[in-house]
């Protein structure tokens, strides 16, 4: 499958209680899963304060500002903030907060 034949989203999943939700492509997975129905903490939504800090169990995501509020060892351990990681593949997330 090409580019232009991909789909516009992936599948998501939080947990514990594996909930489903369409994990735009375009958009943060906080976005798409308030749209689907999902509750998950948040705050800022600019990626400083960690209130959606969450750990990525499953997929990959990418981020379109130069450095979200992460550590480079929580990121290489898999941490993510939702309201700024944009999805690459299936993604299954567990909420971490604090």
């Amino acid at each position: 499958m090409n580019s232009t034949n991909a789909s516009p989203f992936f599948i998501g999943q939080t947990e514990p209680g594996g909930q489903q939700f369409d994990a735009w492509r375009h958009q943060p997975l906080l976005i798409s899963m308030e749209q689907g129905g999902i509750e998950w903490p948040s705050s800022c939504r600019n990626g400083t304060c960690r209130t959606c800090f969450g750990h990525l169990e499953k997929g990959l995501v990418r981020y379109e500002i130069e450095w979200p509020g992460l550590s480079a060892e929580e990121k290489a351990q898999g941490y993510v903030l939702p309201c700024v990681a944009h999805p690459c593949s299936p993604v299954s997330l567990r909420f971490e907060g604090f």
